[in-house]
């Protein structure tokens, strides 16, 4: 997949205030792979619904979602599984891991689905993010900055041409979202992919090509 194009999209919250301010809200943007974007907004202002729109969780909006030009009021639940299989990958917000499973299950759980990642290549992401020795430890005993740090190698075991990463490292110092941020650019490069980041405050380090304000 190669494009997204948010045309005149007005969530149904929204619908009755004339005076709504977005760069994404009743606009047409379109968003390419290989490119990198950061979305900025103030809470209350859509950041989570406009995640869950590109992935096909909620579609309470008037106004068009194109993958590739094909209109998403289209997809079957085929289509949308498709979606998420092979096209986009979610680092979601509430990170949604298993906490009474250790941190490596998580991962495997969906790299068993996908056969994607070899155990060496995951490994490394684990040493590359400084949470190796946290490897066989629950998730739920973790902090939640190691948890996010899981939460992106599992968004990492599958192909995508969009990573959409929603406030990643909002519980991470400056040291740790570094790292994540070089391994987000290194696996997007690899798969040529686009990143999708959003923040209401601190972001990502990433070489952005566009900053979106919601």
């Amino acid at each position: 997949m190669n494009t997204i194009r948010l045309q005149n999209i007005v969530p149904q919250v929204f619908a009755a205030n004339p005076d709504l301010q977005s760069e994404v809200w009743r606009q047409d943007l379109t968003l390419e792979k290989g490119k990198k974007y950061l979305v900025e907004a103030d809470s209350g202002m859509g950041k989570s619904t406009f995640c869950s729109y590109l992935i096909g969780h909620r579609n309470d909006f008037t106004g068009s979602l194109l993958f590739d030009g094909r209109n998403s009021a289209e997809f079957s639940e085929k289509d949308w599984t498709n979606l998420r299989q092979r096209h986009i990958s979610s680092l979601f917000q509430d990170l949604r891991l298993f906490p009474e499973l250790s941190a490596w299950e998580n991962v495997q759980i969906k790299n068993r689905l996908t056969d994607f990642a070899t155990d060496a290549q995951i490994e490394t992401w684990f040493n590359q993010l400084k949470i190796s020795e946290k490897r066989h430890e629950k998730v739920g005993v973790m902090s939640f900055g190691q948890q996010q740090r899981v939460a992106l190698i599992r968004a990492l075991v599958q192909p995508f041409d969009f990573l959409l990463a929603d406030e990643p490292v909002s519980h991470l110092d400056d040291g740790n979202g570094e790292l994540m941020g070089q391994l987000i650019a290194e696996e997007a490069a690899r798969q040529g992919a686009a990143v999708i980041a959003t923040s209401i405050g601190k972001h990502i380090p990433l070489n952005y090509d566009k900053i979106i304000r919601l």
